[in-house]
């Protein structure tokens, strides 16, 4: 069992999985979007794959704590996949996160372009691993 983490973008969808306890959230894949409906297609076949029972969605809020239109996009992305998957969604403040990650990877030997696709994946892992710090990082999660 385990749960999913999403850095939900226009363009693409970091995720990230949790399911060794005592192992943290690490990057899996990112997906270049479509469409809603082949996004969640593509997100039903790893939450089968995975086994997860929880998907965590970042919450884009601005820095003052308020909502803008990526919020509310990531609110509606988050209910649309609780009803098609059938499992619980949660939304995790994200504020940060995506520059953390390019600063993560900054000093890396990577090329810009594959960068580009591994920081959703790290950003992903750090909403997740933020979000089990707030809820508890055990196999109950």
């Amino acid at each position: 069992m385990s749960t999913l983490g999403l850095d939900l973008g226009k363009r693409r969808i970091g995720i990230a999985v949790f399911d060794l306890p005592g192992m943290g959230a690490r990057p899996l894949t990112t997906l270049v979007r479509v469409s809603w409906p082949c996004d969640i297609q593509r997100i039903r076949t790893i939450v089968e794959d995975r086994q997860a029972r929880r998907i965590v969605v970042g919450l884009p809020l601005n820095m003052n704590g308020s909502e803008g239109p990526a919020a509310r996009e990531a609110r509606n992305f988050a209910a649309l996949l609780s009803q098609e998957l059938g499992l619980p969604v949660e939304l995790h403040d994200e504020r940060l996160t995506s520059l953390e990650a390019e600063s993560r990877l900054k000093h890396s030997s990577m090329g810009r372009k594959s960068r580009k696709l591994v920081v959703d994946q790290i950003a992903a892992a750090l909403i997740l691993e933020s979000w089990l710090a707030a809820h508890g990082n055990d196999d109950t999660v």
